[in-house]
């Protein structure tokens, strides 16, 4: 039995193991730089979708105001008051409600699913130029009272004494001014 060598041709339609592995390594750094290009564009996009979640809600909240002359408090259901018609103690009140509000399937939640925080102002204790509500985002950590919140910020000071507090609200003047 005789062996015929056959001459080394190259293969025609194949590739080399160096190949396929170069074309891999060139396919994850372009997939690598899609990827730090979109994250920073979505993080914009989650935060202004809720911006434009809390203006429409504020939008609805003021004409919840036109209608019945006071905004929504958490005896009417807070802001399920825009969706479902609250129960009023005056039937005139209930007469005024023209809602729902929003739109059919709103949710009041957020981009990153929390919802949303409304907390109306307490007239006993609201003063001159006062916001009647607070209306915000807890923001992408989900925590409340932080730098990522989206909406009505109030800065809260703290206050180690009743007389700082007196002195924040009605400063006393001397007269040596």
């Amino acid at each position: 039995m005789k062996l015929k060598l056959i001459p080394h041709k190259a293969r025609a339609g194949a590739f080399t193991l160096i190949e396929i592995l170069l074309v891999i390594v060139i396919i994850l750094l372009l997939a690598g730089s899609i990827v730090a290009f979109v994250i920073p564009q979505q993080e914009g996009a989650e935060k202004n979708t809720t911006r434009m979640l809390v203006n429409n809600v504020k939008s609805s909240l003021d004409n919840y105001r036109l209608n019945i002359g006071h905004y929504p408090t958490e005896e009417e259901g807070g802001l399920m008051g825009l969706v479902k018609k609250p129960e009023f103690e005056n039937e005139k009140l209930g007469g005024k409600w023209q809602g729902p509000y929003v739109k059919a399937g709103t949710t009041f939640t957020d981009a990153w699913s929390n919802l949303l925080v409304y907390e109306p102002a307490d007239p006993e204790f609201m003063q001159a130029g006062d916001p009647p509500y607070r209306l915000y985002s807890k923001g992408p950590d989900g925590l409340e009272e932080t730098e990522d919140d989206i909406g009505d910020k109030e800065v809260q000071e703290d206050v180690d004494s009743l007389e700082e507090l007196s002195e924040a609200v009605d400063p006393v003047t001397t007269g040596d001014e």
